[in-house]
């Protein structure tokens, strides 16, 4: 069952929004950062694949960002706050079409 979550980190000023899989992974990711809510990532994990199997990793990276690599019941230290699928778009749709639009 796919689950939504987010986690906010105060050391950096910056929400994190998760999309994980039955498994724990992080099929996409989102990274907010400061009081302007700036998207400086907005990742999936079946992009990044792609691109990688493409030889395009690099440019997705620095384009969009990665997802995290751990598996949910591995971290430490964080207190996700659960969101519903459409709380997740909500904060998607905006943060991609922001970020590919910067990095045209």
């Amino acid at each position: 069952m796919t689950t939504w979550m987010r986690c906010y980190w105060d050391e950096e000023d910056v929400w994190f929004y998760f999309e994980v899989d039955a498994e724990g992974r992080v099929t996409r990711q989102i990274e907010l950062e400061g009081p302007e809510l700036t998207p400086i990532a907005a990742a999936s994990l079946e992009e990044w694949q792609q691109a990688h199997a493409a030889g395009r990793l690099a440019e997705f990276d620095h384009r969009f960002g990665i997802t995290a690599e751990l598996p949910v019941s591995e971290w430490e230290g964080h207190d996700p706050e659960q969101l519903t699928s459409d709380e997740f778009e909500e904060v998607w749709g905006p943060a991609r079409r922001r970020i590919a639009a910067r990095l045209r």
